[in-house]
């Protein structure tokens, strides 16, 4: 599974963005999706997914504000990104999960994109 993020970028505080992410190669595999960033000196952290049942789940920092969307037949995963505040300037990453069931066990697979860097001035 390769991912390629797009949308990212400068925005003023207040402002929006939408990021894209698109996923090429054995999508039929792939379980859930999701957007995590990562900002200067702390670790990386879930923003939105959606999972293999189509339940979307938020980060409490960016509920209300964020929407993540999931286009099965484009393989896409967009998130919406309203009211930005410099607190959500980040390095954002697309993930994408795969399961695979075996008899002996149940493994999943992580693929991340290279990520699109968001920046919002104040």
């Amino acid at each position: 599974v390769q991912l390629v993020e797009s949308g990212g970028g400068l925005v003023q505080a207040g402002g929006s963005l939408r990021l894209s992410c698109a996923a090429s190669g054995r999508v039929t595999d792939i379980s859930a999706m999701g957007w995590y960033r990562q900002a200067p000196g702390k670790e990386r952290e879930l923003v939105a997914s959606v999972g293999s049942g189509g339940v979307s789940n938020y980060a409490d920092s960016v509920k209300g504000r964020f929407t993540v969307s999931r286009d099965y037949a484009e393989n896409t995963l967009d998130l919406q990104m309203n009211r930005l505040t410099p607190e959500n300037t980040a390095f954002y990453c697309c993930n994408a999960v795969v399961t695979v069931v075996t008899i002996e066990r149940k493994t999943e697979l992580n693929y991340w994109g290279r990520g699109t860097q968001v920046t919002v001035s104040s």
